[in-house]
């Protein structure tokens, strides 16, 4: 007896194993893509913090009274063009002030990356 079987893979299940590999492929690439976005996103909230902080940390070794209004200014870091609003406002203690500092990107002023308070007393 004498049977003719032939060994391989019928072009169904080429094309079920193609369609599995790509479904896999698509999914590893979404994953990669939010990765990568997430990365870039803490980039820029903490390079936001930086010019946040470095303004506050330059009011408070000035060891100046910051005049009570509203101001702005360029704050960049490394590539990122940000915006720094800075907002002094009095407090119920006349010996402190209220330092308010906003970081906004230059591409995207409508979206406040982060925003920064500090008291700062009186030094004179």
């Amino acid at each position: 007896m004498h049977t003719n079987q032939q060994a391989g893979f019928t072009l169904l299940e080429v094309l079920v194993a193609l369609v599995i590999v790509g479904v896999a492929l698509g999914a590893s690439l979404r994953a990669v893509g939010s990765l990568t976005q997430n990365s870039t996103h803490l980039r820029v909230s903490m390079m936001s913090m930086w010019s946040a902080e470095n303004r506050l940390a330059q009011i408070r070794l000035s060891k100046t009274w910051p005049d009570v209004g509203r101001s702005n200014f360029p704050c960049p870091q490394d590539d990122l063009q940000l915006l720094c609003f800075q907002e002094v406002s009095a407090t119920p203690n006349p010996s402190f002030r209220r330092v308010q500092v906003s970081v906004f990107d230059e591409r995207y002023p409508e979206h406040q990356l982060i925003q920064l308070t500090q008291v700062v007393p009186n030094a004179l």
